[in-house]
């Protein structure tokens, strides 16, 4: 080491993931970066008279954590107003609709998310199951799921939304036998109908919501995160003025959206795009969707879905897919593709495989795959393909198989939910991430779900695919060193070694050995992103 550091971490126990040296108890980090690992007795050596001095006292240090699939500026938007995650039934929804309806002031909206599919205990999501609640206040409530909302009667009129609508992507305005719209809008487009009457906060107000969510990703050990949207072009204007200030708590690479209407100068310019970047920012990647989701009939399956629907990709002609990705391929972009259904799968990997060149093919991950069959399961490790999955997904399903997710595949499909930890055995690099706001962006929660195959703190529910459950270094690694591998970066990330950049996380108790309810809830100590304590209990 030829120069003194800037910060030394000492007294912890140190978890590097790099196979050189598995551990130790100090580093050593100067503008940025890791430039030296060892033990106590190396201190010493490393300080000079401006050096401090970090005493962990015992916690274990691993490589930042980072968020293979989050939403954190779109998710803004999807995670305003009223959280309606924990109703379980119609009767809690109601009652949390009608105490915000009377909370509203003259020409306010009810504004929700998160809510699960399940609490309609089977019926047909309906206007007319919650209007009366609302006693006339307009309302606009996204699912859990991001890809379907509930738009109230008065919401309806508002948009001027009375009837069916044509659309160029997989989309639906759901209707009734009589041609009515029942308000449940199915897919980005549907849902963009109701866009020119939302309510919508100021670029300030968006500015700050961003900073204080990216500061509490750093408070929970995420240093980084994996964003898979670009939809509004203000938010690299936004990222710039937020460094002009200062720094970003979270590194963000971002991934800007591929649609099926994209012709060949669009895609020219999302090859344009990868050039743009800030100190913790960068574009790096193109993010498309093969499919919807199971719970809105837009998963593309094999064979049709319990209710008859999942025959189609949202691509209406998946080989224009393959185009897209081969003209991204060539240019040596990254992609990332939504890939729940097995049909969806299956065509992400038949596109990637009919990639000559071995560099290409090792540009391409896919996001979800919920459910897949063991055929498919060998591909991701010889073509090169990443998985990326989202464990905490499993709360909206149950091990009975009495959810809406379950009953819309049936018992087969249902039985493969998820395969975490098949994938891992079949030598697939395999990434793990939220979702968020789908899921909490929480890494806790979701190293200790992709180990229990249920939540922390929920003893009393039973896991779903039990077989499923990944290992704690696994579930460790998908946060870490295989989430730099699926990005290229497993030189400068994902480890903790000398010239990798000082992205560091430590935990009160070790994530790897800990019990996985104890770990859903441990302190985090600190969170380091290159070299800037930006988190300290």
């Amino acid at each position: 080491m030829s120069a003194v550091a800037d910060t030394v971490l000492t007294g912890a126990r140190v978890r590097t993931l790099d196979p050189g040296r598995a551990t130790a108890s100090a580093v050593a980090v100067k503008d940025g970066y890791i430039t030296a690992v060892g033990d106590e007795s190396d201190v010493r050596d490393w300080r000079g008279a401006d050096t401090e001095i970090v005493d962990l006292a015992g916690a274990t240090l691993t490589p930042g954590l980072v968020d293979g699939h989050s939403h954190p500026y779109l998710g803004l938007e999807m995670a305003t107003g009223l959280d309606l995650s924990g109703c379980g039934d119609l009767d809690a929804l109601r009652t949390a609709l009608a105490d915000a309806a009377r909370a509203a002031a003259p020409g306010d909206w009810v504004l929700a998310y998160g809510l699960d599919h399940n609490a309609f205990g089977g019926r047909p999501v309906h206007h007319d199951l919650i209007d009366p609640a609302l006693g006339g206040v307009p309302a606009f409530i996204r699912l859990y799921d991001g890809h379907s909302a509930l738009a109230s009667g008065p919401a309806l009129a508002a948009a001027g939304i009375d009837g069916p609508h044509r659309f160029a992507q997989r989309a639906q305005v759901v209707c009734d036998p009589d041609g009515r719209p029942t308000g449940h809008l199915v897919e980005f487009a549907a849902m963009g109908l109701m866009d020119h009457v939302l309510p919508r906060e100021s670029a300030a107000v968006r500015r700050e919501r961003l900073l204080a969510l990216l500061r509490d990703m750093a408070a929970t050990g995420l240093t980084g995160a994996h964003v898979m949207d670009l939809q509004d072009p203000g938010l690299l204007a936004l990222l710039a003025g937020i460094e002009e200030d200062g720094e970003l708590p979270v590194r963000l690479r971002i991934a800007p959206w591929c649609m099926p209407d994209t012709g060949e100068e669009g895609l020219d310019h999302l090859v344009g795009l990868q050039r743009s970047h800030g100190r913790r920012w960068r574009i790096g990647g193109v993010k498309f969707f093969m499919d919807g989701t199971v719970e809105g009939g837009t998963a593309w399956l094999e064979h049709a879905d319990c209710h008859g629907q999942g025959t189609d990709a949202f691509w209406p002609d998946p080989a224009a897919y393959t185009r897209a990705v081969h003209h991204l391929a060539r240019a040596g972009v990254r992609t990332v593709t939504h890939a729940i259904g097995d049909a969806a799968v299956r065509h992400v990997l038949d596109t990637v495989e009919l990639l000559e060149d071995p560099r290409q093919r090792a540009l391409h991950r896919i996001e979800h795959i919920e459910t897949v069959p063991d055929s498919q399961l060998p591909r991701f490790a010889r073509l090169g393909v990443a998985a990326s999955m989202q464990p905490t997904h499993l709360a909206y399903t149950r091990a009975d198989h009495r959810d809406e997710w379950s009953l819309r595949l049936g018992e087969e499909r249902a039985g493969r939910a998820w395969r975490c930890r098949d994938l891992r055995d079949a030598g697939a690099t395999l990434l793990l991430g939220s979702d968020w706001p789908i899921a909490h962006y929480d890494p806790r929660e979701v190293l200790a779900t992709a180990r229990l195959r249920r939540l922390p703190g929920q003893p009393e529910t039973e896991p779903v695919t039990a077989e499923q459950a990944l290992t704690g270094l696994m579930a460790l690694e998908g946060y870490t060193s295989h989430s730099a591998l699926a990005v290229g970066e497993q030189d400068v990330a994902g480890r903790i070694a000398p010239g990798c950049r000082a992205d560091l996380t430590a935990f009160a108790v070790d994530p790897v050995t800990a019990p996985a309810d104890e770990l859903g809830a441990a302190p985090v100590t600190l969170t380091m992103t290159g070299g800037t304590v930006v988190h300290r209990a």
